[in-house]
């Protein structure tokens, strides 16, 4: 029987191999919510792993570097998206997310999450 091959719904860009992860950059395990409350709206919020408590309706997409990433099940629903894309851009987190460097703050990418027409803002990309 072949083996299934399960697709991440989560993956991070990164900067340069020397670089940490974007999920490592805070010192310590972190963890990811992207939430469908009117505080984040789209930007997922990074707290130190276990201060968030995670409930029934919260989905684990995978994690990034053994960082995982929680999804409101309702708002993944919402969005129908096989994979999301947690990269950084420019600009303060909000209120209550850790940073993901200087100036620097998390969002989740997705074909629903973003505009064709927006210009493209993220500061770390994918190698080629």
């Amino acid at each position: 029987m072949p083996e299934s091959i399960v697709l991440a719904r989560i993956i991070a860009t990164r900067p340069r191999a020397s670089d940490p992860p974007p999920a490592r950059r805070r010192g310590g395990p972190v963890m990811f919510v992207q939430s469908g409350g009117c505080c984040a709206g789209s930007t997922p919020m990074c707290f130190p792993v276990g201060e968030f408590l995670i409930g029934d309706i919260d989905v684990l997409l995978g994690d990034i570097d053994g960082c995982p990433f929680y999804i409101d099940k309702r708002l993944d629903q919402a969005w129908h998206q096989e994979q999301f894309l947690l990269d950084v851009a420019r600009g303060e987190p909000e209120d209550f997310s850790l940073p993901a460097g200087e100036n620097l703050h998390f969002v989740t990418r997705s074909p629903t999450c973003v505009s064709p027409d927006a210009p493209a803002e993220n500061v770390l990309s994918p190698p080629e």
